[in-house]
């Protein structure tokens, strides 16, 4: 007969409970845990040293560069970012150069990189920069803190990498590493857990290495203790690694699944110029805050999905309010984009401007009809503002598009119009 398991009189918990409750970060730091931090610390370096990748800002400790580069990984693959990074460094190469910008030259640099807010709070961090330290990256962690747009994995990145400070730098990589290697199975989407890995970081950085060995965390993470499909076999670390040992590096890390993306019907029209307006579309810009703030797209609407006549109605309300007339409109095709929250299934259409048509309007009722009015001196004829909303719309070419930001789905829609466009001339 088994004897009942004994209880603790001031926890109320059995002994095993109790065992089992202990904090997984006392276990880390423990002195019993301590050759395995040293191995931990001492082979990731020795690996990175030898397999790290050639990115170009790693080949100087420029702060700024840094800082963009983090800014661009966010949510981005590596290869993806290096050729913006580029581009970006050669349009603003220094922190008063981004901070002087036009936002809609910033924006426009950003374009295809998605997450445009990214963009507008580097500018506005530049600009704090300028203000309050003369242009030159701040080394303090208070004053990095206090940059828009920068929170605790990018004030650590910065202050690790570019000063070489013993700053913890949690990203998905890391938390990943962290949590195998350690046998973590607190889950990653809560705050505390990434604040117990902010935590025990600092003891497991090896004196002097602070910038290296944050490096070398991420770049484990990246190319060998990837999310699906960990390569332990030729990891660095395998050999004390706890979640391979106990059988569980693919059960980890313990993540809760973030809400789907709530999705929305969007119909848009694809208005093509006409007489002056010829190879051109009509778009406008967007809000100057909120989802895409200031950047442009063509003309749509919420729709409802159930009635495409009550859809259309509401399109057609809003070129009429702009003194536009169209030719019939009909299907073009269908596009979709996932933002974090909000999943877009956008169905186009296509119609054709007919000024003509006010002109004839004009001549029956004998009153001049006035189609827009002019936004600035600047191409007046292409550009203007709706009188009452303070909108600003415009007719563009495929040209133009290389001048103004459009979000990802609205440059395929438009790429894919001229690009049949031309198809057809030829």
């Amino acid at each position: 007969m088994s004897s009942k398991p004994k209880m603790d009189a001031e926890t109320g918990k059995t002994d095993q409970a109790n065992q089992a409750s202990v904090s997984v970060w006392e276990r880390i730091v423990s002195i019993e845990a301590a050759e395995s931090r040293e191995y931990f610390s001492r082979e990731l370096l020795v690996w990175y040293d030898r397999s790290k990748r050639d990115l170009p800002w790693r080949r100087h400790r420029d702060p700024y560069f840094i800082w963009v580069s983090e800014i661009m990984l966010q949510q981005t693959r590596v290869d993806t970012v290096i050729p913006y990074f580029h581009r970006f460094i050669e349009r603003f190469p220094t922190i008063r150069d981004l901070a002087e910008a036009l936002q809609e030259d910033v924006v426009k640099m950003w374009e295809g990189l998605g997450y445009y807010s990214r963009a507008r709070n580097l500018q506005a961090a530049a600009q704090q920069i300028v203000e309050l330290h003369d242009g030159e990256m701040p080394s303090e962690r208070e004053h990095v803190f206090a940059l828009k747009g920068v929170g605790p994995y990018t004030a650590g990145a910065i202050l690790s990498i570019a000063f070489n400070q013993p700053e913890p730098a949690v990203d998905g990589n890391v938390m990943r590493v962290l949590s195998r290697y350690f046998l973590i199975e607190d889950d990653i989407a809560k705050p505390k857990t990434r604040i117990g890995m902010e935590k025990i970081i600092p003891g497991l950085i090896p004196e002097g290495r602070a910038s290296d060995f944050n490096q070398a965390l991420m770049e484990l993470g990246a190319l060998i203790c990837t999310p699906k499909s960990p390569h332990c076999l030729i990891c660095p670390v395998m050999e004390h690694c706890r979640g391979r040992i106990e059988g569980m590096e693919r059960e980890l890390p313990i993540k809760t699944k973030a809400k789907k993306p709530r999705p929305e019907q969007r119909l848009a029209i694809l208005l093509e110029g006409s007489g002056e307006h010829e190879g051109r579309v009509l778009v406008r810009r967007r809000p100057k805050t909120g989802l895409l703030a200031s950047m442009w797209e063509i003309p749509h609407v919420a729709a409802a999905g159930e009635d495409l006549g009550v859809d259309v109605a509401q399109l057609e309300e809003l070129l009429e309010d702009r003194g536009l007339v169209w030719s019939p409109m009909t299907a073009y095709m269908t596009a979709e984009h996932t933002f974090s929250h909000i999943h877009w299934t956008m169905k186009v259409l296509i119609a054709r401007e007919q000024p003509e048509v006010l002109a004839q309007l004009a001549a029956e009722s004998g009153v001049p009809y006035k189609v827009a009015v002019p936004e600035s001196a600047l191409e007046p004829e292409l550009r203007f503002d709706a009188e009452d909303s303070g909108e600003e719309w415009r007719w563009v070419s495929r040209e133009d598009m290389r001048e103004i930001a459009f979000p990802n789905l609205f440059s395929h829609i438009l790429n894919t119009y001229f690009a049949d466009e031309e198809t057809r001339a030829k």
